[in-house]
């Protein structure tokens, strides 16, 4: 089928440009895609059909210009009918490469790799090294798609449609059987090379305008206080899983995470308000503060660590393992202990919230304050309103109405 081919003069004023003389460019389309070659040429736009792309008026400057810009449309078109006769698809790269003179190709892998190089430089910096994994698996999975659906190892990011991303998403999930919410995630790494590329006014269209990306609600693990305890009571017959339990139950009655907890110092122990220990210290995601009054058990796990060697050596509050080994272990755990949970360290994180915290009566927002969330959504992910507290909630609310029956009984019978 033959795709529609045309060519069109217009006028790009850059940012800083005050003058009357606009730079004029030349834009050729072949089936959508587009090439734009920059004329080396300015016009005043007051002098400029719109409809025939063609400079008005009979002076010798307006002539002059209209020669030169029917000169490169037959060029153009010059170059179509040789590429035919060649038997090369004519497209807007074609045309770009043999006619020369256009403005250089953006290629996405190449803007991709240079944005993750950029990052790579910035890890333990702004970024964590889990942010950095994540950024060039997703770079490979643009890149296999690429090859799947195109045939190529790299596109002119202008190739890049709304198509182009429900492609994607169709790829990531029917082809690399991701989960709906990890598609997302991906296609969201995507977005921000898209993002780099618009805001460098390198795609002059958002690919990406009426798409909508909606994560889905997981149901997040976490123990009963009955399973923090079997845990808690057990004795492992080795100190690998001792460690790695005693870390986990730390994370339970503190919120912190893993990167959080690995980087914890003892200087970041203080004496808070109240004259308690708290811990004081930045969370590495989100660089927030978090203040976290000490309970009982995570005061226990404390000073039992307190002359581990590993610790005073690295200055560090607490020998916890790489995150790999920690999950693993914790997998072994939940087997011994007889759990039937989708055992992961993260899993501390959401007990501390929704069992140590939220069932007993402690506010969301306080919770909220503590995991160094800038926002309440984020914690009602991981803060989960349990039966019991429901039960508690509504006795209470039972207890209230029954004492204002009363009082009115009481008021109707005396008339008062």
């Amino acid at each position: 089928m033959r795709q529609r081919f045309s060519v069109m003069f217009f006028f790009k004023r850059s940012k800083n440009c005050t003058k009357s003389a606009v730079p004029l460019y030349m834009r050729v389309t072949v089936g959508g895609e587009r090439a734009d070659f920059s004329l080396k040429r300015s016009w005043n736009p007051e002098r400029w059909n719109m409809e025939t792309y063609r400079a008005t008026g009979t002076k010798e400057d307006a002539r002059t210009l209209n020669a030169y810009l029917d000169t490169m449309q037959n060029k153009v078109y010059e170059t179509q009918r040789l590429l035919t006769e060649q038997e090369v698809e004519v497209t807007a790269e074609a045309i770009r490469e043999k006619f020369g003179g256009g403005e250089r190709s953006r290629r996405l892998m190449e803007i991709f790799q240079e944005h993750n190089d950029q990052m790579s430089q910035l890890v333990d910096i702004e970024f964590a090294p889990g942010t950095m994994e994540r950024y060039e698996t997703a770079r490979k999975h643009v890149e296999s798609f690429l090859q799947w659906k195109y045939g190529i190892t790299d596109i002119d990011i202008k190739r890049i449609s709304y198509q182009f991303v429900t492609d994607y998403e169709f790829w990531l999930k029917a082809i690399q059987k991701c989960s709906h919410n990890t598609s997302l995630k991906y296609i969201s790494n995507l977005k921000k090379i898209i993002n780099i590329c618009i805001k460098n006014g390198w795609l002059d269209r958002d690919p990406f305008f009426g798409y909508k990306m909606k994560k889905r609600e997981v149901i997040r693990e976490f123990l009963s206080e009955d399973e923090i305890a079997k845990v808690y009571s057990y004795d492992f017959p080795t100190s690998r899983l001792t460690v790695v339990r005693d870390m986990f139950i730390f994370s339970c009655y503190t919120g912190l995470s893993y990167a959080d907890i690995q980087k914890l110092k003892r200087s970041e122990i203080i004496v808070g308000i109240d004259g308690e220990k708290w811990i004081c210290t930045q969370r590495q995601k989100t660089e927030t503060a978090s203040r976290i009054p000490l309970l009982p058990i995570a005061l226990e796990i404390i000073e039992k660590y307190k002359d581990d060697v590993r610790c005073i050596t690295k200055d560090l509050l607490l020998p916890i393992l790489s995150n790999q080994k920690m999950n693993s272990y914790l997998k072994e755990i939940a087997g011994v202990v007889g759990i039937e949970k989708e055992f992961t360290f993260h899993c501390a994180r959401h007990t501390f919230a929704t069992t140590v915290t939220l069932a007993n009566g402690v506010p969301i927002e306080t919770v909220s304050k503590m995991l160094g969330h800038t926002n309440l959504k984020t914690t009602q992910h991981y803060a989960k309103i349990l039966d019991s507290k429901v039960s508690q909630d509504m006795k209470l609310l039972k207890t209230k109405i029954a004492r204002k029956n009363r009082q009115r009984e009481k008021k109707d019978k005396t008339g008062t």
